[in-house]
């Protein structure tokens, strides 16, 4: 008989070496330099196991300014936002919700149905479900670039003490990744 797995809150994010995960003008510019090629494999795996997305309003707005096609087609998503959005073109199955993460948190998890929640982004976001204590782990790549400014990686409200690593790898073109399990006690 198989486990049953149990679902849990990442926030799976890439940030420079000084802790922002976007720059001055909110742009990943300096992220996609180094190309995404040997994270390819990782990325789709992650997705594999992940059942429903959460971003604040700027990732949205960002996805939006891409203008390519909708990234998470197979995912139910949720955008966190205080303000009237437009839909995204040939969108999928997109939320747009207002208040508190730990009210939206069991819905989160009931329509994953076992898979995970991925906290994309950003910093905020991530943030407001870390102080509310519903973050399970946080999957960071730290990319070997620094950035002086920009989108802060986890903006927290309290110190964090609880973090346990794991799984740290380094890739060949310099970034390191490390699963931190975070202690909800």
């Amino acid at each position: 008989m198989a486990e049953k797995q149990t679902t849990k809150t990442q926030y799976y994010v890439a940030a420079s070496v000084d802790g922002f995960i976007a720059d001055r003008e909110n742009g990943l510019g300096w992220l996609l330099q180094f190309g995404m090629e040997e994270f390819t494999s990782d990325y789709e795996e992650f997705l594999a196991g992940v059942g429903v997305i959460v971003m604040g309003s700027r990732t949205y707005e960002w996805l939006l300014a891409e203008g390519s096609a909708w990234a998470y087609p197979d995912h139910v998503a949720w955008v966190l936002t205080s303000r009237e959005l437009p839909a995204f073109p040939g969108g999928g199955d997109i939320r747009f919700a207002t208040g508190d993460v730990s009210a939206l948190h069991a819905e989160w998890v009931r329509v994953a149905a076992g898979r995970n929640v991925w906290i994309v982004g950003g910093g905020e976001v991530a943030a407001q479900v870390a102080d509310a204590g519903l973050l399970d782990e946080l999957l960071l790549t730290t990319m070997p670039v620094v950035l002086g400014a920009g989108a802060p990686l986890l903006p927290v409200a309290r110190l964090s003490t609880d973090l346990a690593a794991s799984n740290t790898v380094v890739h060949p073109g310099g970034a390191v990744s490390t699963r931190y399990a975070i202690s909800r006690g």
